[in-house]
C-alpha cells in the first residue's frame, strides 16, 4: 500500500482524534474571551465593546430593553472617562458554562458587578447568556440575555 492511500485512511481518524483538542481550544478561547471583556467594560473601552460585538447583535437588558450594537457603542462612547480613582464597578464572571456546536456558542454565567467607590459595597449579581457565532474573523456574541438576580431584601423571592 502506498503512502497516500494510508494517508486518506487516516485522515478521519486523526480527524476525529483532534475534534477534543479543538473543543477544548474554543472553550479555553470563549472563557478568556469573556474575562477580556468584562476586565475592559468595567473601564469603559470602546475598543472592547467593538470587538465582543457582533455586527447583528440582539441584546435584552435586565431591565428588558433591547438594543444593538450601534447603541451599546453611542453609550460607552459617550459615558464619562473612567477617572484617577477607577471604575465605579468591576465586572467578573462566575459558575461560567461553555456548550459548542459547531460554529456556535452558549456562554451562560453569574455577571458580579463589584462597586468599587460606594459605601455600601452591595454586589450586583446578573445571570447572563450569550450566544456566540464563529466567523472568519473569530468569536463574536451575535444575541445576549441579562437578567438581575433580585437582592433578598428586593421581596421578590
Amino acid at each position: 500500500m502506498d503512502l497516500h492511500k494510508i494517508a486518506r485512511r487516516m485522515a478521519p481518524l486523526v480527524v476525529v482524534m483532534m475534534a477534543p483538542l479543538a473543543h477544548a481550544d474554543d472553550v479555553a478561547d470563549l472563557h478568556t474571551m469573556l474575562d477580556e471583556f468584562l476586565a475592559g467594560a468595567s473601564y469603559g473601552k470602546a475598543d472592547v465593546h467593538d470587538a465582543f460585538w457582533h455586527p447583528d447583535l440582539i441584546y435584552t437588558s435586565s431591565n428588558g430593553t433591547r438594543t444593538d450594537k450601534a447603541s451599546i457603542l453611542d453609550n460607552v462612547r459617550n459615558a464619562p472617562p473612567v477617572g484617577e480613582e477607577g471604575p465605579g464597578t468591576i465586572y467578573t464572571a462566575e459558575d461560567v458554562q461553555i456548550k459548542l456546536y459547531g460554529d456556535t456558542a452558549i456562554v451562560a454565567f453569574k455577571l458580579v458587578g463589584t462597586p468599587q467607590n460606594t459605601p455600601s459595597g452591595d454586589v450586583d449579581y446578573y445571570l447572563n447568556t450569550g450566544t456566540f457565532l464563529r466567523t472568519d474573523s473569530g468569536w463574536s456574541v451575535i444575541a445576549w440575555q441579562a437578567t438581575r438576580v433580585p437582592k433578598a431584601d428586593d421581596g421578590d423571592s
